[in-house]
């Protein structure tokens, strides 16, 4: 396993290389990036000529490269185009954001897609995998900006008819909440709305590809086999089914993963969790090139490394796969 995982990592290095230089030149090929510097009266000549020297516009475009992935490897992204401030402290609050954010709907949605899954297999043609196939066609067309705006309607209306928060439907924390466990749990009524809203999709995608495996693994030979030998149905469907329906499944789950890094700019805009969606927006706006190449590697790099996960799960479910 360890050759492999080492393989993997340096198969992943010009990956990553080829994805540094396309961010790059597609990005510096949307137009002049210092066009909205320009059109403000105020900004002298002068100015605008120590930008293109401090970021080298001036050189080539392949030179340019070479001092962005400098800045990128040895200064962390380096600084911003307009104000020289340094892009790696907010980003990387941003990612801690959305990685939070992220972990708790992912657990969350799995634990709950494995439950629903497994039982609407088992279950299959019954009230409850009826109920659940309704649920996953809801959840696939629900939109998620809809539903989180409902959500915030939904918990603001219960806070001013009966003065009771419930969850928190906008920020990430409230200012002045000191002390561990009053901290904690600040954070999780913050969390709240958005996890629901990631989660109740998730759990539509999710359900519906372990049922969809499960079925698959209940009728192959192995688990008739189990069947026949007197095992208890909970041992057939945890100990033999299960595992195996599980390598598909953790597969698409690993990807999603890595996916949802720059999936959540609705969710974090509605909710205004200030994560790597509120993050690639601000620099929109901004009109500032750094930032966003900044920000789209950062998400390959997710990318790349929850694929070489997935990789990494098929061997320590499946045991007859072997990498070294």
């Amino acid at each position: 396993m360890g050759t492999y995982i080492l393989r993997r990592v340096l198969y992943s290095i010009p990956v990553l290389i080829a994805a540094s230089m396309l961010i790059f030149f597609f990005v510096s090929a949307v137009g002049d990036p210092l066009a909205q510097v320009r059109a403000i009266p105020k900004v002298s000549q002068e100015t605008i000529h120590h930008i293109i020297v401090r970021k080298h516009l001036d050189k080539p475009l392949i030179v340019q490269y070479g001092y962005w992935v400098e800045n990128a490897v040895l200064h962390r992204f380096g600084t911003t185009l307009l104000g020289d401030n340094p892009i790696w402290p907010d980003l990387r609050l941003a990612l801690s954001n959305t990685l939070q954010l992220v972990i708790v709907s992912e657990v969350v949605a799995v634990i709950f897609a494995i439950l629903v899954g497994v039982y609407s297999a088992v279950r299959q043609y019954s009230a409850f995998d009826y109920a659940a196939t309704t649920f996953s066609f809801v959840g696939f067309s629900t939109p998620v900006f809809w539903l989180a705006l409902i959500l915030q309607v939904l918990v603001t209306n219960i806070f001013l008819a009966y003065g009771i928060r419930i969850f928190y439907t906008s920020g990430f924390s409230t200012p002045g909440v000191t002390g561990l466990l009053p901290s904690i749990l600040d954070r999780l009524q913050h969390l709240a709305l958005p996890v629901i809203t990631l989660a109740f999709v998730s759990i539509a995608q999710y359900s519906r590809y372990l049922r969809a495996s499960m079925l698959e693994v209940i009728n192959s030979d192995y688990v008739r086999t189990a069947r026949a030998k007197g095992l208890l149905t909970r041992q057939v469907v945890m100990k033999h089914a299960l595992r195996n329906a599980l390598i598909p499944f953790a597969t698409v789950v690993a990807l999603d993963f890595g996916a949802y890094f720059g999936g959540v700019i609705v969710t974090e805009s509605v909710f205004s969790i200030p994560g790597m969606g509120l993050y690639f927006i601000r620099a929109l706006n901004a009109a500032d090139l750094y930032p966003i190449m900044a920000w789209l590697i950062v998400t390959a790099v997710m990318v790349i490394l929850f694929n070489l996960i997935a990789d990494i799960l098929y061997g320590i479910l499946d045991p007859r796969i072997r990498y070294d």
